[in-house]
Parts: C-alpha cells; sequence; structure tokens
C-alpha cells in the first residue's frame, strides 16, 4: 500500500472520528456534564408534564398510548374540514338583504378608511348577494341554494356567525387557525390533541390528514405538524388512490419477516441512543419505526372504500379509486370509526376573488359546493346512522371569510365577480360531539362586514374544540424555551352558547 493510499486512509478513519464526536458529546463530556443538564432543561418539556397536575403525558414506552383527558369529554374523535382559500360567506351562511340594495353602487369611504386588504385598491362597488337564501329545518336557519343537502341537516349544526381574525392572507391565517399562532414553529391542534389523548388503536396513527383540490394548503405542511411537540405526534398524511401511504410496500426482495427483523435491529440500537442520551426524539423515531411496520397492514384496509356497500357510495357520491372530496370524507367516517382520534380534511381552491370563472362567486364557488355539499351531509347522517355523531365532533372551517364589496385588483375591476380576503367577520359551523344543533350564535352587520355580538377567534373554537374532548385549554400545556405554551396562548374561552 502506498503513502498516499495510508494517508488518505488516516483521514477517513480521522474523519469518521469526528463525525462520532457529535455536539451532544460535548455537550456531555465537556464541563463535567454541566452543558447536558442545560440542554436536558430546555428539553425537559418534551417530556410533557402539565403545569396544571404535573402528570406525564409523554409515555417514553409508548408515546401513542390511550390517555384521559382531564374531565370526561362529549367527544372521543374530531373530524376538521377546512375549506382552504376561504369561500364567500356571503354566499353560503350569511343572509343579507340590505347588502343586495348596494348592488353595483361605490363602497361607501367608512368601509375603506384605515382599513387593509390584500388586493382592493382605490374604490370599489359593493357586491350584492349571489345566491338565494331560505330559512332551514325547524331552527329556520339561513343557508344559500348553494348547499341543498345540507339544508337537509340544518337543525344538526350550530352556526357561528361572527368569527374573525387579525390576518387577511392565506397562509398566515391558516397557521393561526390551526397552530395558534400566525408563525412557523407552533404544533397544530391535531398534534395538540394526539399528544393530550394518544391514540385508540395502536396499529393506526392518531392524527391522519387527507388533501384534496390538487394542492396543499397554502401553509403548507406546518399546518398539521407537531411543532415543538415530539414529531410522533404529527399528522400522518394519507391518500386516497394508489398507496394510502408512499413507501408502505416492502421493497422487491423483502418480505414481511425481513422488513421486522430490520426494524428490530434500528430500534436497538435507537434504544442505546436514547439510554445515553435521552433524547425525546430518539422515542419518537422508535414509535414511528414500529408504527409504520404496523401500518403497512392496517392502513390499506382502513383506507380501502371498495368494500362499502352501494347506498353509501351512492350517499357520498364516492368514486373507488380516485381522488376527490367525497372519497376522504368517507375515509374520515372509516379512520374515526376505528378510532383515530383527529382527521382533518384539506379542501384546496376556494379562493373567489373574481379573477376567473373557477373563482368566481357566482360560477366557481357554485361549482365546488357541488363537490362538497352530498358528501358533508352524508358524512353527518352517516355518523347519526351509526351512533357515532354524538361523539364525533365535526368542523367546517376556512381561513377569513370575503368582502361584501367587489374586487378590483390594482383598482381595475375583475372580468368576473368575486370578493376579496376579509379578516373582520365570517362564518364556520360545528356539528355532532356535545354541540346544541340548529343553534346560530354571533350577529354582524346588515351587509356582513362588521361584528355586532357574539365575536368568537379563533382560540375561542380551539379552546371548545379541546373542551369537547374533555381538556381545559389552559391545563393542556407543554414546556418549550423555557415556558409552558398551550394552543389558545394567551386567549380563548369556550362557547358555551352552541353546547348541548
Amino acid at each position: 500500500m502506498s503513502d498516499k493510499q495510508d494517508q488518505r486512509l488516516l483521514k477517513e478513519a480521522e474523519h469518521a472520528v469526528l463525525q462520532q464526536y457529535t455536539r451532544r458529546h460535548f455537550l456531555k463530556d465537556g464541563a463535567m456534564g454541566f452543558g447536558a443538564l442545560a440542554l436536558g432543561s430546555l428539553l425537559g418539556g418534551c417530556f410533557g408534564k402539565s403545569s396544571a397536575s404535573s402528570q406525564t403525558l409523554f409515555d417514553a414506552s409508548n408515546p401513542l398510548a390511550s390517555r384521559p383527558p382531564h374531565f370526561p369529554g362529549k367527544a372521543k374523535s374530531v373530524i376538521y374540514i377546512h375549506m382552504a382559500g376561504a369561500p364567500s360567506q356571503l354566499e353560503l351562511f350569511s343572509y343579507k338583504p340590505e347588502l343586495a340594495k348596494l348592488d353595483g353602487l361605490d363602497c361607501p369611504q367608512s368601509l375603506l378608511e384605515g382599513k387593509k386588504f390584500a388586493f382592493i385598491r382605490g374604490v370599489p362597488k359593493m357586491l350584492g348577494p349571489q345566491a338565494v337564501f331560505r330559512q332551514r329545518g325547524k331552527s329556520g336557519l339561513w343557508l344559500s341554494d348553494n348547499l341543498p343537502h345540507l339544508a337537509t341537516v340544518a337543525d344538526e349544526i350550530a352556526m357561528l356567525n361572527a368569527v374573525t381574525t387579525d390576518q387577511f392572507n392565506h397562509a398566515p391565517a391558516q397557521l393561526l387557525m390551526h397552530t395558534g399562532s400566525a408563525r412557523l414553529g407552533r404544533p397544530s391542534i391535531g398534534a395538540w390533541v394526539t399528544y393530550g389523548m394518544g391514540s385508540e388503536n395502536k396499529n393506526l396513527p392518531g392524527f391522519v390528514v387527507l388533501t384534496s383540490g390538487g394542492n396543499n394548503p397554502d401553509a403548507g405542511k406546518s399546518v398539521w405538524g407537531s411543532g415543538f411537540l415530539p414529531s410522533v405526534y404529527q399528522g400522518v398524511q394519507c391518500r386516497s388512490e394508489g398507496d394510502p401511504v408512499l413507501f408502505i410496500k416492502d421493497p422487491s426482495g423483502m418480505d414481511r419477516d425481513m422488513r421486522k427483523a430490520s426494524i428490530d435491529a434500528i430500534n436497538k440500537v435507537n434504544q442505546e441512543q436514547y439510554s445515553e442520551y435521552k433524547d425525546p426524539e430518539i422515542l419518537s423515531r422508535i414509535s414511528q419505526y414500529e408504527m409504520a411496520y404496523k401500518m403497512q397492514i392496517s392502513v390499506p384496509d382502513v383506507m380501502n372504500i371498495t368494500d362499502e356497500p352501494l347506498y353509501i357510495h351512492e350517499m357520498y357520491g364516492t368514486q373507488p379509486g380516485k381522488t376527490s372530496f367525497a372519497n376522504n370524507v368517507l375515509l374520515a367516517r372509516k379512520l374515526v370509526e376505528k378510532g383515530v382520534r383527529f382527521v382533518q380534511l384539506f379542501d384546496w381552491g376556494w379562493d373567489t376573488h373574481g379573477d376567473s370563472a373557477g373563482n368566481a362567486v357566482d360560477i366557481g364557488l357554485v361549482n365546488k359546493c357541488a363537490k362538497v355539499d352530498r358528501p358533508i351531509t352524508a358524512l353527518i347522517l352517516d355518523l347519526k346512522q351509526r351512533g357515532l355523531l354524538d361523539e364525533t365532533l365535526v368542523i367546517w372551517g376556512q381561513e377569513f371569510g370575503r368582502t361584501p364589496m367587489q374586487e378590483n385588483r390594482e383598482g381595475k375591476k375583475m372580468p368576473f365577480k368575486g370578493r376579496d380576503h376579509h379578516s373582520a367577520a365570517f362564518n364556520m359551523w360545528m356539528a355532532g360531539g356535545g354541540i346544541k344543533g340548529g343553534t346560530s350564535y354571533g350577529e354582524t352587520d346588515e351587509i356582513g362586514y362588521n361584528i355586532v355580538s357574539g365575536k368568537t377567534e379563533a382560540y375561542d373554537i380551539q379552546a371548545t374544540i379541546l373542551n369537547q374532548l374533555g381538556f381545559d385549554h389552559e391545563k393542556l400545556t407543554y414546556e418549550s424555551q423555557g415556558r409552558n405554551f398551550r394552543l389558545t396562548d394567551l386567549s380563548g374561552k369556550v362557547i358555551t352558547e352552541i353546547l348541548a
């Protein structure tokens, strides 16, 4: 062997040693281990001690183990349906006959002064409702003709008429609604719920995400991320077409026994690493490897809708083998039926600016409604006939609302009828899970511009969801960066007016 080869091998060996001598080794060994103690104090929250009861929620041996909430909740699981892009409430839920009288008139300056809009510039024209509204059910809930199927279950719904946000761009508004912060880095509500309750099915994730519409939400996968919680609590994205999870099948030449042996070997190394460093992310890694192995059997079965009876497919409007919102809604029912705690559905394509026919409130919005109205209604009816609606909380929401004036992007009228982003007031609704159906909470002014009563913020919705699951939102906390964090940050109140 030449001297050059000897030197090269020596350098490779030195490099390998340096790679092993990581920052963790330095923190552990340097200064008699005080570095590691400091790091441990920063990571202390990863063991999930509740500030209220000092109860350890993060189970090192089984982080997804089923755990009791703070008190008996009405709901055991959640199906949260988010219309990404924010449809116009003025064509769906917010009946404003006075707005029709202003159609085509210049917008009053009082509605523009001191206001910030995403696109409106100059003086736009007012835009009357582009849908016919009727009172539905015994409760007389106002719904538009864009949702004829939903109208048949109006008495199951609690409508929130005065939801507000301080964000008028899609990504930060979606983050605020789902993580309690308009900035990246916070855990999503599904992650908080799974952290607090674990999973009832040891072979399935506690938090599953299904997307439709051709794109992910503007905020990306952060809206179902785990933030500073252990990553085992993040949402697992599944698909309704093809393999439900990418790479779930064994590679060519590897059978199930070999896969199990390889995972056992990997996790033995991971367990040794955890014994030395006590890093909870190593436990998450172990749990995720084991869950992936279990999911190879359980997920393809639960994600298969071909075995559903014909009347169910007709009820939902599903088409097995295709990607669709309807398929995802049926899958959501199957998942909660199997014990999944939190199922998040995102349907993209609800922006209604009027810059194209697909984004027009009288064309594109109508077409989108036709795709979701039937399956959402079927979900409520199906859960009810199976005895699951009382213990399943269903939420329909968006990130913000739409303006009562027509959008005039950069001062120019749009080619189609559309509305700009509106953060001050919009609608959401809930059903099942201990919610009082046929109720209506909150009120906006005669054109749907400002809130008159019943102001509802994202934190209030989050607090109510946690309450229905049995959690005091102020006590479900997690220590990170030296302080206790919670989903609702420093705000939030339970909306008691809509509770049964």
